[in-house]
């Protein structure tokens, strides 16, 4: 079958008797071509896509082509019955496809890329998955990491608890990176007990190029899922430039804190859980106080999406404050200066939220460190008019639990308790002074 084939492209090949993984050569303009066919992705039905030697994908257009030969036929084993019997036994873990770069293809006239729309291209972006564990997947979205939101959130949630009710050990949710820490976070806020973890993984180069982490990610990502002891979740990423390892975050601790890096993720202020070591196909554990396997899967995902983030500058004009309150919103969280400052000329305008039943509160643009509203009168003052300091919580993490927590309560006194209740680890209150941010140190090697 010549997947995503269609028109002149599809009539070339097939009167070629070309099919998928053939390595064959094309002779255009005086120039030679030779590689193995892959499915197109293109709008365009006048474009044959080629794997060269280098790893690349490459787009060629039928006009102008000379001559196209066959060099060898993919050859495709009979499938036996123990295979057969093997696509029936019940799936280890699951794939759960929101979209992402993870799971995008190059539309090779463009440039751009787009994400897989069938259960088939999840697992053959890594065959090797097959071997570790009975793999199923599910296409849940196929969107852009900016366009997720709560209600997807929901959603997504629903599904992983489906699968781990099914008896899956475990649930690797392909997600975008840019948005994959809010996600992570709304999942272990709506989950108060699991059977299994709960994985999100992302790449940050696509899976057509060579240098990607994709492939990687994914591999150990399922191990994770099959294999780990824990059963929270988890963000798993490469863990340094190279492809040693990657390490698995907690869900509520961990940011993108680079572009394009592929160790792009870290845990702020706390270590990551695990480090997997692929190609050992081993899972070292860097913490005890996980959350273990439970017996069941116990769901609660509600988000009340009347917040605000609201990141302070120099010069914010308190009139801000006030369109906030008119705007119907039940909660801000303030990316604050340092130890969690504003100025304070928002005294009166935060004084007013609060008397009205927002809730406030307060995290650190610094994100390494930790909210300290005690040192400098500025923030007794904003503690007065009813800010409250969120400790070491990232300023995402914080948002996505005020969106939680005020889809179960109404009362700000019970908003602001359980805003400082410690309900999936988003809060650290050891000082731990090694964390600092990457770039002060050559090299942080966990061991």
């Amino acid at each position: 079958m010549l997947e995503g084939y269609k028109g002149k492209a599809l009539e070339f090949l097939s009167f070629h008797n070309a099919d998928l993984g053939d390595i064959i050569e094309i002779q255009k303009d005086n120039i030679t071509i030779k590689g193995v066919l892959m499915p197109s992705y293109s709008k365009d039905d006048d474009i044959i896509v080629i794997k060269l030697d280098n790893g690349y994908n490459v787009g060629i257009s039928l006009k102008g082509i000379n001559n196209f030969r066959i060099i060898e036929k993919k050859t495709v084993p009979p499938t036996t019955k123990a295979e057969e019997k093997k696509k029936e036994e019940k799936s280890e873990v699951k794939i759960i496809s929101t979209g992402g770069t993870i799971v995008s293809k190059i539309e090779y006239e463009t440039g751009a890329v787009r994400p897989a729309l069938t259960t088939e291209e999840i697992i053959n972006f890594m065959p090797e998955i097959k071997e570790i564990a009975k793999i199923d997947a599910e296409v849940l979205f196929s969107i852009l990491s900016e366009n997720m939101k709560p209600e997807y959130w929901i959603k997504i949630a629903e599904s992983a608890k489906k699968a781990l009710d099914n008896g899956n050990l475990g649930v690797v949710i392909a997600h975008g990176t840019d948005t994959m820490a809010y996600t992570a976070s709304a999942l272990a806020f709506s989950f108060k007990s699991l059977t299994g973890p709960i994985v999100l993984v992302g790449s940050q180069r696509s899976s057509d190029r060579p240098s990607s982490d994709s492939p990687i990610n994914l591999y150990s990502a399922i191990l994770v899922a099959k294999n780990a002891p824990f059963a929270e979740v988890t963000v798993n990423m490469h863990g340094e430039s190279s492809d040693t390892y990657t390490l698995v975050h907690r869900g509520v601790k961990v940011r993108k804190m680079h572009t394009s890096r592929r160790d792009s993720f870290q845990s702020i202020n706390d270590i990551p859980i695990a480090k997997v070591y692929w190609k050992d196909k081993e899972i070292k554990l860097l913490r005890d106080d996980y959350f273990t396997r439970r017996e069941k899967n116990e769901l609660d995902a509600k988000f009340d999406t009347r917040v605000f983030l609201l990141k302070y500058y120099p010069g914010m004009r308190a009139d801000i404050i006030d369109y906030l309150i008119a705007s119907g919103i039940r909660g801000i969280i303030i990316e604050g200066t340092g130890l969690g400052h504003t100025s304070t000329e928002l005294l009166e305008a935060f004084r007013k939220a609060s008397k009205d039943g927002i809730f406030i509160g307060m995290t650190s643009q610094c994100l390494f460190g930790r909210v300290n509203m005690n040192v400098y009168t500025t923030g007794r003052q904003l503690q007065e008019v009813g800010v409250t300091p969120l400790e070491d919580m990232l300023p995402e993490t914080a948002i996505v639990k005020l969106m939680w927590v005020l889809a179960h309560e109404s009362d700000l006194d019970n908003i602001r308790k359980l805003m400082l209740t410690n309900l999936a680890g988003e809060m650290n209150y050891r000082h731990i002074p090694e964390y600092f941010p990457r770039w002060y140190h050559d090299r942080i090697r966990l061991q």
